[in-house]
């Protein structure tokens, strides 16, 4: 089990779903996780819920840079240090592609792209000093099996990847490994439209969606050092998803 004791983790869209699963169990193996979130309220309620004492929140509009230096700012005085990263927040659209407006493409570039790239600006500086972070963006299996509906989302996860590979070339000799979790189906409000888990994932090769703590499982490996000769990587967890249907 990965070993996070000693470990300052920032975790984006960290106050539901994915997020909020990914700094519950960094913090159970032994991390000091920063709760980021637009609205700060829903992040200290999850700060407390964890525990005070390995959580601490922090309002972060990752669209917004000087939210970003605030932040980091914050913890580096309380904390004095980030050791990882966790680029989890994200916007999803699903409309068609002629549906697809200029304003909608530009909300899901902000949010899904531009956020993780002022995010990795952020910390990199303060990892530089340390020699020593773990940077991983939580993406999507749309990056490389988009599905119907998704143009602009997966234009945006796919950026990432690249972007991901390219800084993870540049930086790893600055003691710096950049990586990606790529989720399929896992339930959370976002993936199911508060609609309920659709038949479909009974075909899925495992048989079913998946949970949260999967992704935060996935992460952790990432986040320590037991991942130490990973840059550059990508995870999948999808069940099998794009393997194909399990139906003959």
């Amino acid at each position: 089990m990965p070993n996070l004791k000693g470990h300052v983790i920032l975790i984006t869209g960290a106050n539901r779903g994915q997020g909020k699963a990914i700094a519950e169990h960094l913090a159970l193996l032994g991390g000091t996780v920063v709760v980021g979130a637009r609205n700060y309220d829903k992040a200290q309620e999850v700060a407390v819920d964890i525990g005070e004492d390995h959580a601490y929140p922090v309002q972060l509009d990752v669209t917004k840079e000087s939210q970003w230096k605030a932040a980091t700012d914050k913890i580096m005085d309380q904390l004095g240090r980030i050791d990882v990263l966790v680029n989890n927040a994200g916007a999803l659209k699903r409309k068609s592609f002629t549906d697809t407006t200029m304003d909608d493409y530009q909300e899901l570039i902000n949010v899904n792209q531009l956020g993780v790239f002022l995010g990795m600006q952020a910390v990199i500086p303060h990892m530089e000093k340390q020699q020593k972070g773990s940077i991983i963006n939580n993406l999507s299996i749309s990056a490389f099996a988009p599905i119907s509906h998704s143009s602009a989302y997966a234009a945006t996860k796919a950026s990432v990847v690249a972007m991901s590979k390219a800084a993870a070339i540049e930086l790893g000799q600055k003691g710096i490994r950049i990586n990606m979790v790529h989720p399929g189906g896992i339930e959370t409000k976002m993936a199911t439209q508060g609609e309920g888990i659709p038949d479909s994932y009974n075909s899925v090769p495992l048989g079913r969606i998946g949970q949260p703590v999967e992704i935060a499982q996935a992460v952790a490996f990432l986040a320590s050092d037991e991942s130490s000769y990973c840059t550059g990587t990508e995870i999948v967890v999808d069940g099998g998803m794009t393997l194909g249907s399990s139906e003959g």
